[in-house]
């Protein structure tokens, strides 16, 4: 995504709040990405967590936290990478930058590549950019499963390692 200017990018994130995230994110809509990724873990063993933040404290925008390096923190502080078969994804969007980041640990990132990743991340985007922000959260985790399921196909019964519910931030 194109990035702002860094006075803009700074205050995008200090008037950003959590009404925004539900101004896109109603309910029900947040009801139905868990049960996309509930039902997207029954066709494979791989995890898949959605989180979404509104935006950055003041002090990390002038550090300059990029939403890349902020989604790798997630990742860690939210144990993705601990899954047993390495086969954990987050998928991380920052409103205040209007930017999505997909991390997936090493298991699935060695098939895909942050090339992959950022494809679908662009496609999300898209969607995004039409204020179609549920249809493009499905639509990432439409594409996250098919990748999954090809290189990590469900074999009998599976737990669930990582809470499928939508984690707002």
């Amino acid at each position: 995504m194109k990035r702002r200017h860094p006075i803009i990018r700074f205050f995008a994130h200090l008037v950003s709040n959590p009404w925004q995230v539900k101004r896109h994110f109603s309910a029900i809509a947040l009801h139905e990405i868990e049960k996309a990724i509930v039902a997207s873990e029954k066709k494979h063993s791989g995890e898949i967590r959605f989180v979404v933040e509104a935006g950055l404290h003041p002090i990390e925008i002038l550090y300059k936290k990029s939403p890349k390096r902020r989604a790798i923190e997630l990742f860690g502080r939210l144990n993705i990478w601990d899954t047993e078969h390495n086969n954990g994804v987050l998928i991380y969007l920052l409103l205040a930058d209007r930017d999505v980041e997909i991390i997936g640990d090493r298991g699935i990132h060695q098939h895909l590549g942050d090339d992959g990743w950022d494809v679908i991340c662009r496609e999300m985007e898209a969607l995004f950019r039409k204020s179609e922000f549920e249809a493009g959260v499905l639509h990432g985790i439409d594409k996250i499963s098919a990748v999954l399921k090809k290189h990590f196909p469900q074999k009998g019964a599976s737990r669930n390692e990582i809470s499928n519910k939508p984690l707002i931030l």
